[in-house]
């Protein structure tokens, strides 16, 4: 049996009756090693430097200054201690002003991992002991280039003018690139108070490094766990650096719906590819049942040739995976600042799970019917397959198809999405082909013989033609999906930002300097509104106290809960918002304790009109009302804040003041300008971070687009065998109609009416389904409205009309070509 089930896979192989199922099983094992290559390698590197990546064995992070007893019960346990403050501001170096993260380091950082330095841009760096010392800086090589500036010239931070010491060329708890858009500087802790850039507004972010003996870093966590305060956070080998872990996250979910759709194609693909094999074959199987061969050892016969077809489909598709993962880490792996070990074996068992559960969870139900075929078809092969328990064996094979997308998702949520959306997809694209091959069939009547014929053909095999065109519907719907509703959403972003959106932003304006920038502003032919900025933390939503563990399921509003919120105060309606529930501030509300609170902040934390808030504000609580909600357009790039009160309700706590405006490419020197009269203030270019965020993304979307090849191949691969199965459903009625006298040009006009009406309704069906998942994904995802296409669905009818008959036409002349005894003989 394994020796004819060897001799069988090859012969089919040859003919290729098999390889549509091989191309389709390879294709997505494939996709699937592919991106779990990439993620294996990157998880080995986090397990791998785990604390190279924090810089200590334990970080304590705030948003205040830690108390001091933190520190002395670490010494008591004998644990060595450093300490980092990280901050924007601008510097300035010659002619140059650039926005740069500020690290001040103590001297004994880091505590694990070290620093490189070089003195020279693009030579490689050597092991630093140490921080910068006093008096010196180091700056990174963005900002080294910016400047222009290296060791030797000198900077400008804050009041002090530093001399440049050193290039940083690593830095280990850096670690990820995605969201540090302003490049570095690192200077000494105690050249801080001389800076006088710590001011109220400072955006600060205190770090305590710990490393030890591991008993007493565990001893010293559970003693302090419980003891932490509001806007501190304890992060160790378990839980850190989690901008990492959820930057790269967010990549791996892109990647993974990529995946899950590739998976989904090959699945249809298999499923189209298995019933042609089947058809092919009663013959066959037939002649093996009447030699004496049972329905045990032909099911037997068949599983080996298909385990041997998923043992080789998934070495093919293991091997190009692990070729085509060396793509996204080209792509990906500069997020990470640490070398990728090769990744492990656990890739390979997952592509091995693919190539098994789509080939015999949808294999199953075909290879029943040819174990089942009657002896008497090899005198009647007019007599149709025998039919099988299809529920239950297509159940089955949905059942594993299920488990094995949620395992590819990774998310539960995600993969509970995905089988829902395929499904309700599956359910309403059979629908709608369903009523539209009832419909065409009535059409019938009127036209020419190839008119007739063609539409004849779709109403006698009504359950096959709508099984074709949900094929054919899937495969369009991904193309689409891929090419014009993503040009949209693109284009819907752009259109969001007006060519003259503001491109600047400044923070940290205190209350005596307002009218001085207000000035200088105006001299540069800038008008900006200076908005009055407060930072408090939300302490209660009516009279329920609220922290994160409030919100046990929502990492989102754990995070928001933690921060500290902007608030500010004014009696107009700002541009670009809307209410949505209640109602605006009225001129008599000056004073009293109302607020607008944004609707999407609202929704997260569960505010409604109506709720007190109690915020905390410089340590003075105020206590307000939400007398509406608003809808911001985040995308104007104007200075935006949650929650806004009307005036006279918190201004008696101190401000600070923020705008944005646009400055023209005409007048560069603004931002030095205002930097070197106003050292305090952070100046921030939106039009850099802008460009370097869409760099990121870029190189994000560039690796889902690579793996969306694999899903174009396999919805080219549903599409093929979609049609190819048409053809063989065919070739026994043309050649009885070549035998009563129809003329080859006449069936030709039919099989092309025939296929233009299967592609035609597969391209409407799927631009209804790109328009509406490409609505979902604009507004769920990207909070966009993206304008519909009334041409999407002409465009995508004709276009689907045209490829079914492209595809379709190498088929179709092989069977005109045939002779008719010779089909005849064949059989059906």
């Amino acid at each position: 049996m394994i020796a004819l089930a060897w001799r069988l896979l090859g012969r089919e192989l040859r003919s290729g009756e098999l390889r549509l199922l091989f191309a389709a099983l390879a294709i997505a094992v494939a996709a699937v090693t592919a991106v779990g290559f990439f993620a294996d390698r990157v998880r080995l590197a986090l397990e791998r430097e785990a604390q190279q990546l924090m810089g200590g064995d334990l970080v304590l992070i705030s948003d205040h200054p830690l108390p001091e007893s933190y520190s002395a019960e670490a010494r008591r346990r004998g644990l060595q201690i450093a300490e980092t403050l990280i901050f924007p501001s601008m510097v300035l170096g010659g002619e140059q002003a650039q926005l740069a993260d500020i690290k001040a380091v103590c001297t004994n950082y880091p505590l694990r991992g070290h620093l490189s330095t070089t003195l020279r841009q693009g030579e490689a760096g050597q092991p630093a002991a140490g921080g910068p010392p006093p008096g010196s800086v180091w700056l990174d090589e963005r900002l080294a280039t910016t400047l222009q500036s290296g060791p030797g010239s000198f900077v400008t931070v804050g009041r002090q003018r530093l001399p440049v010491a050193a290039i940083l060329t690593l830095e280990p708890d850096r670690g990820i690139n995605f969201f540090s858009l302003a490049p570095r500087l690192m200077m000494h802790l105690d050249d801080i108070p001389a800076s006088g850039l710590v001011q109220f507004g400072s955006r600060l972010r205190y770090r305590l490094l710990l490393a030890g003996d591991e008993k007493a870093v565990g001893s010293f966590k559970k003693w302090l766990a419980p003891r932490l305060e509001r806007g501190e956070r304890l992060e160790d080998a378990q839980n850190a650096r989690p901008e990492i872990r959820n930057a790269l996250d967010r990549a791996q979910r892109f990647l993974g719906l990529a995946t899950l759709l590739t998976v989904v194609l090959s699945a249809v693909a298999v499923v189209l590819a298995a019933r042609r094999y089947m058809q092919r074959h009663f013959d066959a199987c037939a002649v093996m049942r009447c030699l004496g061969m049972t329905q045990g050892r032909l099911i037997g016969l068949h599983a080996l040739q298909f385990f041997w077809l998923a043992v080789f489909s998934a070495l093919a598709g293991c091997t190009l995976g692990f070729v085509a993962h060396f793509v996204l880490v080209g792509w990906l792996s500069n997020l990470l600042a640490v070398s990728l070990p090769l990744p492990g074996w656990q890739p390979l068992a997952q592509g091995g799970a693919v190539a098994g559960v789509l080939l015999f969870g949808f294999a199953l139900p075909p290879l029943l019917q040819l174990a089942r075929v009657p002896t008497l078809r090899v005198m009647r092969r007019e007599m149709g397959p025998p039919q099988p328990f299809l529920l239950g064996g297509y159940g089955l094979g949905f059942a594993l198809l299920a488990g094995l997308i949620l395992v590819v998702a990774g998310d539960l949520k995600l993969g509970g999405l995905a089988i829902g959306g395929f499904a309700a997809a599956l359910g309403g694209f059979w629908l709608l082909a369903r009523l539209a091959v009832l419909a065409i069939g009535l059409l019938r009547g009127n036209g020419g013989f190839g008119w007739r014929q063609g539409l004849a053909n779709l109403a006698r095999h009504a359950p096959s033609s709508a099984l074709q065109i949900v094929a054919l519907a899937i495969g369009l719907m991904a193309m689409l999906l891929l090419t014009v509703t993503q040009a949209r959403l693109l284009d819907a972003w752009q259109k969001g930002m007006p060519a003259d959106a503001p491109n600047r932003f400044i923070i940290n304006i205190q209350p005596e300097q307002r009218q001085a920038v207000a000035e200088m502003l105006a001299s540069l032919g800038v008008t900006a509104e200076l908005a009055p900025m407060v930072r408090a933390r939300l302490l209660r939503i009516g009279e329920r106290p609220v922290s994160a563990e409030s919100y046990p399921e929502d990492e989102r509003a754990q995070r928001l809960i933690e921060r500290e919120f902007n608030l500010s105060w004014r009696n107009t309606l700002p541009p670009g918002n809307r209410v949505t529930k209640g109602s605006w501030f009225a001129p008599q509300d000056a004073g009293q304790g109302l607020a607008s609170v944004e609707e999407g902040l609202a929704t997260t934390l569960g505010i409604k009109v109506g709720d007190e808030l109690l915020f905390s504000v410089a340590g003075v609580e105020k206590r307000v009302r939400v007398s509406n909600l608003r809808k911001l357009e985040w995308d104007s790039m104007r200075v935006n804040f949650f929650v806004l009160t009307p005036s006279g309700v918190i201004e008696d706590v101190p401000a600070s003041y923020i705008t944005s405006f646009h400055l023209p490419a005409t007048a560069t020197g603004g931002g030095t300008q205002l930097v070197a009269r106003f050292p305090n203030l952070t100046v921030i270019d939106i039009g850099v971070v802008i460009e370097q965020f869409q760099t990121v993304m870029a190189q994000v979307s560039n690796a889902v687009r690579f793996i969306f090849i694999f899903t174009l191949l396999a919805g080219a691969i549903v599409l093929y065998s979609a049609l190819l199965t048409a053809f063989d459903e065919r070739r026994y009625e043309l050649a009885v109609m070549r035998a009563l006298g129809a003329h080859r040009a006449q069936l030709r006009q039919a099989m092309l009416v025939e296929l233009a009406v299967v592609g035609g309704i597969a391209g409407l069906i799927a631009a209804a389904g790109a328009m509406l998942l490409g609505q979902l994904i604009a507004r769920q995802v990207f909070q966009l409205e993206m304008a519909l296409d009334p041409w999407l669905p002409v465009v995508s009818a004709l276009g689907g009309a045209v490829l079914a008959i492209s595809i379709g036409w190498w088929a179709m002349r092989r069977l005109l070509l045939t002779p008719p005894l010779l089909a005849l003989r064949a059989g059906a």
